[in-house]
C-alpha cells in the first residue's frame, strides 16, 4: 500500500449576523474603544442568534468549505469538530452536523482542546486520512462562546465572539516530491497544571450547570509566547522549514500582542501574518479557520504556499500545524 498525504481541497467560514462593536459593549459595561483596542487590538465581534446554536454556525461553514472544494456532502466520510460550546452534553455536534448535510455514513465526532481545537482536530483527521480509514474528512472549527461569558466582566466579555470554519481534507497518494501539497507536520501540547488560569467554573459533574468563562489574564499572557514559540520550533525542525521560508502565519487570533511578540520572537515578518482578530475577536476554536477562509478569499493563500498554524488554549493546550496549500 502506498503512502498517504492529507491535502486541502477547500476552505469555508460563517460569522452570525451580529456584530457587537466596541462602542456597543461600552454601553454595557465600564469600557472603551480605547481600552479595548490598546489591549486586544479587537474592534468587533459577532454574536450569534438567540435561535442559533454551535451546529448550525458549523452547517453553514462546512456547506462553504463544500462548494469551494466543489464536492457534495456525500464525498464526506468523516467530520471532526473542534468545540468547547456543544450544542448537548451529548450527543456530539458533530453528529448533528452530519445530520444536517445529509450525510448517513463514516463517522463525526467532536473533540475539545479549547481555542486549539481546530489544530488537535486538523492532526487528528490528518491521522486517520493518512492510515487509509477514510477518504475525505471535514475538520471544523465551530463556537458559539457568547453562551458562556459573564456580561458584567469586562475583562472576559470584550474578549470573545461567534463563529465557524471549515476545512475539507482528502487523501492522496504521496509523491514524495519536495513541493507535495498537504499537512506537512503536527505538533500537540498540554500541561494541566495550569487549568485554573483559563477555565468555565461549571460543569456536568462538578456544578451541573454551564458556568461562566474565568481567566488570569496576565499569566495567560506571560505563557502563551514561550508556549506558541515552542510547538512552532518543534515544527520547524520536523521539516527544515523555518521562518524566512514560510509563506503565511496564521495564528489563533486571541490577542494582537500576543500575536505580534510571538511573530517577533520567531523572527517572521509582519506582512506574512494573517489577522483577523480586530473584526472577529476571539473566536477560539473557530478563530484559525476563519482566519483561513478570510486570506483564501482574499488571495493571499494560493495553492503551493506554505502556511504555519498556531493556538494556545485552556488546559493548557497548545499546537502547531505546517500545511503546504
Amino acid at each position: 500500500m502506498s503512502s498517504l498525504t492529507s491535502v486541502v481541497r477547500g476552505v469555508g467560514a460563517y460569522l452570525p449576523a451580529r456584530a457587537l462593536s466596541n462602542a456597543d459593549l461600552a454601553q454595557m459595561v465600564d469600557t472603551s474603544d480605547e481600552w479595548i483596542v490598546q489591549r486586544t487590538g479587537i474592534r468587533e465581534r459577532h454574536i450569534a442568534a438567540d435561535d442559533e446554536v454551535t451546529s448550525d454556525l458549523a452547517i453553514k461553514a462546512a456547506q462553504a468549505a463544500l462548494a469551494n472544494a466543489g464536492l457534495d456532502a456525500q464525498d464526506i466520510d468523516l467530520i471532526v469538530l473542534a468545540t468547547s460550546t456543544p450544542d448537548n452534553t451529548f450527543p456530539a455536534s458533530a453528529v448533528t452536523v452530519q445530520a444536517g448535510l445529509g450525510i448517513t455514513h463514516g463517522a463525526a465526532f467532536d473533540v475539545q482542546a479549547v481555542c486549539s481545537g481546530f489544530v488537535f482536530a486538523l492532526a487528528t483527521a490528518d491521522n486517520f486520512l493518512k492510515a487509509g480509514s477514510f477518504r475525505r474528512a471535514l475538520v471544523i472549527g465551530a463556537e458559539t462562546f457568547s453562551r458562556i461569558l459573564d456580561w458584567s466582566d469586562r475583562t472576559t466579555c470584550v474578549l470573545f465572539g461567534d463563529g465557524a470554519g471549515a476545512l475539507v481534507l482528502e487523501a492522496v497518494p504521496a509523491s514524495g516530491a519536495p513541493d507535495q501539497r498537504g499537512v506537512l507536520t503536527t505538533h500537540l501540547r498540554s500541561d494541566g497544571r495550569h487549568k485554573h488560569k483559563l477555565y468555565v467554573d461549571g460543569g456536568v459533574s462538578s456544578t451541573k450547570t454551564t458556568g461562566y468563562l474565568r481567566m488570569e489574564g496576565r499569566e495567560v499572557f506571560r505563557h502563551a509566547v514561550g508556549m506558541i514559540t515552542d510547538v512552532i520550533t518543534d515544527a520547524y525542525n520536523a521539516t527544515g522549514i523555518d521562518s524566512s521560508t514560510i509563506d503565511w502565519f496564521v495564528p489563533h487570533q486571541a490577542n494582537r500582542r500576543i500575536i505580534d511578540a510571538s511573530a517577533v520572537k520567531l523572527g517572521i515578518a509582519p506582512e506574512k501574518v494573517v489577522l483577523t482578530v480586530d473584526r472577529h475577536g476571539n473566536t477560539s476554536a473557530a478563530s484559525i479557520p476563519l482566519a483561513l477562509a478570510t486570506a483564501v478569499a482574499d488571495g493571499r493563500i494560493k495553492a503551493g504556499d506554505i502556511v504555519l498554524l498556531e493556538a494556545m488554549g485552556g488546559g493548557f493546550t497548545w499546537a502547531s500545524a505546517l500545511v503546504r496549500w
